[in-house]
């Protein structure tokens, strides 16, 4: 890559960060990101970046609020250090879904958050897999939404030939049949939908199966795996209607509260995630989980961008 180029990482996910690099032949960029002892974040660029194209790589996950504002700082520094472009490579956006007005006298914190980056000094996005597609409009300023399809479809393709052909993949939502749809038309698998109520945020019933899930192998596909509540209920209730296994297949690993204590006590046989999100350490050491590398995906979009090439030719 030409030395006009600089990949910045805050805290959130380093480890990816370094990957991404890795594909693009690229050092990390030296920055430091630390904390005062009162808690207030101090960022220091350790290299010129005056006329670079600078890219950020930061998700926005647990400690939610810690990372945006490393984020948000970071970009600042950028700035105000004269970088020619700043783009804000963001694998997993917190606050997506509150992407609307669900409910009387409550903020659109998606559309803060997005408010809160172009401000802040950002002049271009880069996300994947956002829980609700239209944030992209909460922008005034370019957005390239990726997808980890790609990444998902390769890990179905080898669980088909590894002699389960007898596979269906399910939608946990109305919402996802989309993109369940997407991948089960590259398979020439058949589809599944559940259906399910949300009584109150993170708690959600399994009410039916619609679609034929007995004697069959059930890839569950989603966006996110957050509380595991409404997942480990469908793989329950598929494996109840007849099921041979059930695999869950999503994109961010987000895992808050007991996700992990209720993975391992159902009926799931492995939930396959990717790298958006680092694990935890226990998340590290179960057994059923197992992750993917999206830092192809995403370095290929940072060359892409850099040389101004086209940017959906990757999910044609």
């Amino acid at each position: 890559m030409p030395n006009d180029i600089v990949v910045i990482s805050g805290n959130s996910n380093i480890g990816l960060a370094t990957e991404i690099c890795e594909t693009l032949w690229q050092p990390l960029g030296i920055a430091q990101v630390r904390r005062f002892s009162d808690g207030e974040i101090l960022v220091e660029l350790g290299e010129n970046v005056r006329g670079r194209d600078t890219f950020v790589i930061q998700s926005t996950c647990a400690p939610v609020n810690d990372n945006l504002m490393e984020l948000l700082l970071i970009i600042d520094a950028l700035k105000r250090a004269s970088a020619r472009r700043i783009t804000a490579v963001i694998p997993y956006y917190g606050y997506a879904r509150q992407d609307r007005k669900a409910a009387p006298r409550v903020p659109i914190s998606a559309k803060l958050v997005a408010d809160l980056l172009t401000a802040a000094g950002t002049t271009r996005v880069l996300a994947m897999d956002l829980h609700a597609g239209q944030i992209q409009g909460f922008f005034n300023i370019p957005v390239d939404h990726l997808f980890a399809a790609p990444v998902l479809l390769s890990f179905i393709k080898k669980y088909v030939e590894s002699g389960k052909e007898d596979v269906i993949l399910v939608s946990p939502d109305a919402g996802g049949v989309e993109r369940t749809r997407y991948l089960a038309k590259r398979l020439s698998a058949p589809l599944a939908i559940v259906d399910k109520r949300r009584d109150a945020p993170n708690i959600a019933k399994v009410m039916n199966i619609i679609g034929e899930v007995k004697g069959r192998r059930a890839l569950i596909i989603d966006d996110m795996v957050d509380t595991a509540g409404t997942l480990t209920q469908a793989a329950d209730f598929i494996m109840d209607l007849g099921a041979v296994e059930v695999v869950a297949c999503a994109t961010h690993a987000v895992f808050s509260g007991t996700a992990l204590d209720k993975i391992n006590n159902s009926a799931l046989v492995e939930v396959v995630v990717t790298n958006t999100i680092p694990l935890s350490a226990d998340g590290r050491n179960t057994a059923k989980i197992k992750v993917l590398s999206v830092a192809s995906i995403l370095g290929e979009a940072i060359r892409r961008i850099h040389q101004e090439d086209s940017i959906s030719s990757l999910f044609v």
